[in-house]
Formats: structure tokens, sequence, C-alpha cells
């Protein structure tokens, strides 16, 4: 028997299984909350500030901005991720199943967080520029947005043309192929379970920092852009992320 999650909408269906977070279940939140906190040091916001956490996943970073005294709204398509993400919620933190290329909310927010990259998953830079063009409207006057990706070119030269490895997690062997084409990285989910075969995919653009200034040219000025987690400076070659800290205009 065999089931493929290789949809024409990718995420939909990868995001919102359970064989997701099975097989990303070693993510450090010890340095998630280290670098959501450095984030906040930097930005100062006031308590009680409205914060957006765009594309939230389960809402490991929005508990961590919640408890920075912050009040906070998670939103992701994954229902079953909300689902998870709204047993925490309290009076100042909420989820909501929302697409992040529609607009959630108009001149609400102080600041939108979109993390651990949460961008850049479809086909047509028109979709890239509607989410950043939703988060212009929910945010106040001079608000700020701050996206956390990949840093293309130090993801380029770690990875060759395409790779093959296999990930083990709650006795399923995953066996993940990697391939870039020099516009996406491209990633394919092989396993089985249970007597099932599953197949599903991931791709992400390798957009660079020249390819967010176009997408946000109107909307954003870029005010400040890290390397890493610990917010040091941006090397081209060798900084693992791309941190854009911007304004609204």
């Amino acid at each position: 028997m065999s089931k493929t999650g290789a949809e024409t909408v990718w995420y939909k269906g990868w995001f919102d299984s359970p064989y997701y977070h099975i097989l990303y279940h070693k993510r450090n939140e010890q340095e998630a909350a280290q670098f959501i906190t450095r984030l906040c040091q930097y930005l100062h916001p006031a308590a009680g500030s409205k914060v957006l956490d765009l594309a939230c996943g389960k809402g490991r970073h929005s508990l961590v901005l919640h408890s920075l005294g912050l009040d906070v709204t998670g939103i992701d398509l994954s229902p079953s991720s909300i689902a998870a993400a709204s047993a925490s919620e309290t009076e100042r933190l909420e989820f909501f199943v929302h697409d992040m290329r529609r607009p959630f909310r108009i001149r609400y927010y102080d600041i939108v967080f979109n993390l651990f990259t949460s961008f850049g998953y479809f086909d047509s830079e028109r979709d890239n520029r509607q989410v950043l063009e939703s988060v212009h409207k929910g945010l106040k006057p001079g608000g700020t947005l701050v996206i956390d990706f990949f840093n293309a070119l130090w993801v380029q030269g770690c990875l060759s043309v395409k790779s093959d490895y296999t990930e083990t997690a709650s006795g399923i062997e995953f066996k993940i192929h990697k391939q870039t084409d020099g516009k996406f990285i491209h990633k394919t989910i092989r396993f089985s379970d249970n007597g099932t075969e599953y197949n599903f995919r991931e791709q992400v653009q390798l957009l660079k920092s020249d390819d967010f200034k176009k997408l946000m040219h109107g909307l954003f000025e870029i005010t400040a852009v890290f390397g890493n987690y610990e917010l040091g400076p941006l090397e081209e070659t060798t900084s693992p992320r791309l941190i854009l800290i911007a304004r609204k205009l």
C-alpha cells in the first residue's frame, strides 16, 4: 500500500502531517528561546506590544514571545499545528488557521515575526509579494518586520548539486533526497510506516538579501541585517542565517 504527499500544493499536506513533526523533532528549543530573547533586546518592544508570529507552527516562538510580556497572535496554514498550539492560549496568546498571503487584521501589530525559514515556499514571486503586502497591511505605521531565513549562499556552498541521507525518528526511517537547481532547494522524503509507503516533498526558494530588497520595494526599508542567531554580522558565504529587520514605509 502506498500514499503520496507530493501533491500540487505540497506544503498543505506535509506541514499538516504528523510525520513532519516526527522528522523534525530535534529542533533546538533553547537556541530558539535565546534567539527570540536577543531579538527583543535589540528591538525593545514595550510591554504589551502586539506581535504576530507568521507561520507559527505549533507555537514554540509564540510561547517565548508571550513569556517576554508581549501580546501574541500566531497564525499558520496547518490546522493540526494550530490545534496543538491552541492548548497554550491565554488572554494575550491566541492562534488561528490562516494563509499568510491574506491580510490578518489591519494596522494592528507593532512587530511581525517570520521565523525559521517560513518564507519562499511558493513557486511565484507574486505569492511572496502578497505575503509582504499582507504583513504591511497588518502592521501599524512604522511597524517592524523580522524575517529569519537561511543564507542562500551558505546553503549552496554546503550543498552539492544533490545529496542523499537517512534520518531515523520514532522508529521510522526517513530517506531524504535533497538537490538544488539554483532557484530552489528541493527535498523529497520517502518512508514506510505500518505497511504504508509515503512520499512527501519540500521546496524553498534560494532568496538572497537583494531578492528580499526587491520584494520589499515600496513596502519596507531594511534597517539591519544579521547572519546568525547571536545577531552577528552577515558574512556572505559563511553565515548560516539571513536575518532581516525592516520598517514599514
